[in-house]
């Protein structure tokens, strides 16, 4: 059996609502897995794939809680993910196109069944290291 790691996540974004324990929670059990934070301030912090800041009160309950963004090879699967998710039950969160979050990031939105804000989004042409890293056990 072969497990693929790095292939589906970009990037998972948590809303917390008291941003200094989730810092002191995470540092702490990241510290044991050896993963240290990346960026940090006074408003967010983040490890890896994994980001975290303040839900500001009266925050509407569709940008609460998880958002989920899956890798995305081109644009053109982002717009095949969009029609897939609205197809069979999500709702629209915001269509294809281009975000002002950096140059060539091309993204779309929308909500899961339960309301969790799920994105597939192509960051432009990059060059991988490798595909994914395959994981076999050694049992």
């Amino acid at each position: 059996m072969e497990f693929h790691k790095g292939r589906l996540f970009d990037h998972v974004h948590l809303r917390v609502q008291d941003l200094d324990a989730s810092k002191r929670f995470y540092r702490a059990v990241l510290d044991v897995l050896g993963v240290p934070f990346f960026s940090e301030s006074p408003h967010h912090f983040s490890a890896d794939e994994l980001f975290v800041d303040r839900v500001a009160p009266g925050t509407p309950h569709s940008e609460r809680g998880v958002h989920l963004a899956f890798q995305a090879k081109d644009r053109e699967t982002v717009h095949r993910f969009h029609a897939a998710a609205l197809a069979s039950g999500g709702r629209d969160n915001g269509a294809p196109g281009e975000r002002n979050y950096h140059p060539g990031y091309y993204g779309a939105f929308v909500l899961d069944p339960d309301g969790n804000n799920i994105e597939a989004v192509f960051h432009g042409p990059v060059t991988r290291s490798a595909e994914s890293v395959v994981m076999k056990p050694a049992f």
